[in-house]
């Protein structure tokens, strides 16, 4: 079964085009690359904007902090990675080690962004964007308990952070090995 992607832009309750999702992008992408050299909380609104190349005004036509400006960037990335699955394998195969490796592929471009969330003790933004994603739209269709989904996608994202600060020392195959031994998943 296909899911339409815009049951993301549903759950964010914002309206997101294809003409806006470049701006955003650069704005959220700005961040990031701040965060490479200034604390977060240091981070001002002109530091972004200079950055990205837009004004204040466009700013905060989008957005009412940087907060929301990278949770935003983080939606769009979930948004990219829906419609990729919808492309491909879909989201009725989530619980499955083809899943898991294709997540962790389709991540794996994203993850200086990742890391530095992370590396900014920024989680509750990543277990947040996840929790959304499995509520809305995973648990309609998937057999098991709620909290079952958020134990899988908590423990998916500790993972996967892991694997990546760690210099991905293992190959992915290793890890969808872990994870479904450690999940119970066949594979």
């Amino acid at each position: 079964m296909k899911h339409d992607v815009s049951l993301m832009k549903s759950i964010l309750g914002k309206n997101f085009t294809k003409r806006n999702r470049f701006t955003r992008q650069c704005i959220g992408e700005s961040i990031i690359a701040l965060m490479q050299t200034k604390l977060f909380e240091d981070i001002t609104i002109s530091d972004i904007v200079k950055k990205a190349g837009v004004s204040r005004m466009t700013f905060y036509h989008y957005f009412q902090s940087k907060t929301e400006a990278l949770n935003s960037y983080l939606h769009e990335i979930i948004e990219l990675y829906l419609e990729e699955c919808n492309r491909s394998i879909g989201i009725e195969t989530f619980y499955d080690a083809a899943h898991i490796r294709h997540a962790f592929l389709f991540f794996d471009q994203y993850a200086i962004f990742f890391l530095t969330l992370a590396n900014a003790n920024l989680h509750s933004l990543m277990l947040h964007a996840i929790d959304e994603y499995l509520t809305k739209l995973v648990a309609p269709v998937y057999p098991r308990s709620a909290y079952e989904l958020h134990y899988y996608g908590g423990a998916l994202l500790n993972v996967f952070l892991k694997w990546e600060a760690g210099g991905k020392q293992e190959s992915v195959d290793e890890i969808v090995q872990v994870i479904c031994h450690c999940s119970n998943i066949d594979r």
